[in-house]
């Protein structure tokens, strides 16, 4: 088995992916103006529209209601990251802190309140675990 992505279903894709190419870097591929993929050497993220959902089951999915899941993306360099979004992110949940398990994480919304976290490995273990 191969993890590939991770789906978010949104009422406005457009603004979706212009967020995350801005807070990532990577810039979207579209396949219909319903859904677009930023792809990274590890997975996707996918960003699809309310209007995909009945494809796979009515009502199986609704936009800006996440509440238990936290989007995680390694970055080099944590402290800049921030530094670079500052101002273009609305709502940052905490800034650049150092966890128990190694990482220093920077945790904040999307447009649509899903959490995303960008961390940097910063103890021998966790660089170790996470060397590319």
């Amino acid at each position: 088995m191969v993890f590939v992505s991770v789906r978010i279903i949104t009422g406005d894709v457009a603004r979706l992916v212009s967020f995350y190419e801005r807070a990532t870097g990577v810039r979207a591929q579209w396949a219909t103006e319903d859904f677009a993929e930023l792809t990274t050497a590890s997975g996707a993220l996918a960003i699809g529209s309310t209007r995909t959902v009945p494809l796979f089951a009515p009502g199986s999915a609704r936009p800006a209601a996440n509440h238990s899941v936290i989007l995680e993306f390694l970055v080099d360099d944590v402290d800049s990251v921030y530094e670079n979004l500052s101002g273009f992110v609305e709502d940052f949940v905490n800034e650049p802190t150092t966890m128990p398990w190694g990482n220093r994480a920077l945790l904040f919304r999307d447009p649509d309140g899903n959490l995303v976290n960008f961390f940097t490995p910063v103890t021998p273990a966790a660089i170790e675990k996470f060397a590319r």
